[in-house]
């Protein structure tokens, strides 16, 4: 198990440097005001118009960095600060949401592979690992064969639906933000220094997925190391 506690313990790390390094990308472009005088609010729903979208609400959502884009109630929900500052990084946040709400517009395909796993995820995340513990643990009392296995491999499977899901994720996430920036330069939204950091602010934010796409691998390895590796 150590070497489990060192897996998590470096996961977490990376995870911690990450999201300190987007809050402060956030706070040093929360400073650079836009020359348009617009709002979050307003970027994002000037985006939805530009793209002949009229069935998507921008709304408020309480808390830091809690926006995101609800395909289901087709709202573009933005942070407090996101939707009523009036800077470089509100800007390429409420865009990047937007970009979701195109995607959704365009039937983007790796959106709609994501929106299908969502369901099966949110069920199969809460019992993986307990399932490959709980297994290893029954096939160890029982000599390695028989059920224990079994629900440790289907422990397995729900975990690679996680991961696949996190990389699925990827390109989703990529492909917002590369919608917005194009928006945002080639509608004249942002002046040169203003891209530069809602471009920064963005990469940073993309960096988030990509650190727990590589955890979720990780943890998919370790697991199924500590069980297929057992069974000679």
């Amino acid at each position: 198990m150590i070497g489990f506690y060192l897996l998590i313990g470096l996961i977490s790390l990376a995870s911690w440097i990450v999201s300190s390094r987007l809050q402060q990308k956030f706070k040093k472009y929360s400073k650079v005001h836009l020359r348009n005088g617009m709002s979050g609010a307003e970027i994002a729903e000037k985006m939805l118009a530009d793209h002949g979208i009229a069935d998507v609400k921008v709304i408020s959502t309480p808390g830091m960095l809690t926006d995101h884009y609800n395909p289901q109630k087709k709202t573009v929900n933005l942070s407090e600060g996101v939707y009523n500052q009036r800077n470089a990084a509100a800007a390429a946040v409420a865009a990047h949401e937007v970009g979701h709400a195109v995607q959704h517009a365009q039937a983007y395909q790796y959106l709609q592979m994501r929106s299908k796993l969502v369901p099966v995820v949110s069920v199969s995340s809460k019992l993986s690992q307990w399932m490959i513990i709980g297994g290893i643990a029954i096939a160890a009392a029982s000599g390695g064969t028989g059920i224990g296995v079994m629900i440790a491999i289907a422990g397995l499977i729900f975990m690679a639906l996680g991961t696949l899901f996190s990389f699925i994720t990827l390109p989703v996430e990529y492909d917002a933000s590369n919608r917005a920036l194009a928006w945002l330069e080639n509608k004249n939204m942002v002046s040169q220094q203003e891209l530069a950091g809602s471009k920064d602010a963005l990469k940073w934010a993309a960096r988030t997925y990509l650190v727990a796409a590589l955890g979720s691998l990780a943890m998919l390895v370790y697991w199924g190391m500590q069980v297929l590796g057992n069974r000679d």
